[in-house]
Formats: C-alpha cells, structure tokens, sequence
C-alpha cells in the first residue's frame, strides 16, 4: 500500500477535529486505523468516525448495544470497554482489508490471538467489519463478531446462557 501522509503527519493529526485530519484517507487507510486501535497503537477510535456516523452489532451479545448513532455515543462505549482488555494479553493483530465494488467501502478481516487470562489458554479472535467511508471518516461500520467467541474471551458465557434460556 503507498503511502500518502508525510513524515510526522501523525503526530499533527492527533491535535486536530476529526474532520480536519481526514479530508484525504482512504476507506482503506481508515481500516488500517481500525486495526492499530485493535492493537492498542494510540488510536482513539471514535476520531475515525463522522459525527453523526453509525456502529452496529448485527450479533450483538447479550446486555450490548446492537446500534450506537453518532460520534460521542461511539466514544462513550469504547471509552468504558478499557477494563475488558485486562482480560487477555493481545500478542498480535492481523488485518486483511479488501476492496468493494462500492469506492466508500472496505471490508476487513482483524484476527488478533493471544492469551485469555480468563481461560488461562491461548485464544484466536476474528471479526469482519464492512465500512463505509466518505470525506475520510467512518459513516457507517457494522461489526461482525461471534457471540459466543466474545462471551468466551471475556468470561461472560453464564451471562450468554442466562440470555439464551431467557432466565
């Protein structure tokens, strides 16, 4: 993939409004974006999304949101999610990015594995997520994950059961 910022350009653009820093990005260098948060690379994943963007779980798990609308609702979730990280030692993060026939969307593959301290074993995690971006930002991300994968990593499978049986 060439590179288009210049040298130095991050550090710049973590002083700038969203809008401001992301006139020229890709659908595809978004993603990349998408996969540096993943791998804890300071990137603040609510800056990648418009203001008035949408984040969905078509597979939501029990007691999460299934949509969340707009820019701050997204950072107010993400936000409060640090805690789920102490959970399991992330030792690497892999991302297939492909192109669409639609020019503002990409879909993305981002595997991550490690070690669950919840299970005390080694773990492997996909997630597809197809996004849409225009003017640079984030518009639209749907997030498809495996309930019960996530249930699993975070040591909250009692909880999918309990939603599951409807108890």
């Amino acid at each position: 993939m060439a590179e288009s910022r210049e040298a130095g350009a991050e550090e710049v653009w973590g002083a700038q409004a969203p809008e401001a820093r992301a006139v020229a990005r890709s659908p595809r260098e978004v993603a990349e974006d998408v996969r540096r948060m993943v791998a804890g690379e300071d990137v603040v994943f609510a800056d990648l999304f418009a203001e008035d963007a949408v984040f969905t779980y078509p597979f939501a798990v029990p007691g999460g949101p299934a949509e969340l609308i707009g820019r701050e609702a997204i950072r107010g979730f993400f936000g409060s999610r640090g805690e789920a990280r102490s959970l399991f030692r992330m030792d690497g993060v892999d991302a297939v990015i492909r192109e669409t026939d639609d020019p503002e969307v990409v879909v993305a593959e981002i595997r991550h594995h490690g070690w669950s301290h919840v299970t005390d074993a080694p773990y492997q995690h996909t997630a597809l997520g197809v996004i849409r971006v225009r003017d640079g930002l984030i518009v639209r991300y749907d997030d498809y994950m495996n309930p019960i994968a996530v249930a699993q990593l975070l040591g909250r499978t009692d909880d999918l059961v309990t939603a599951l049986s409807g108890s």
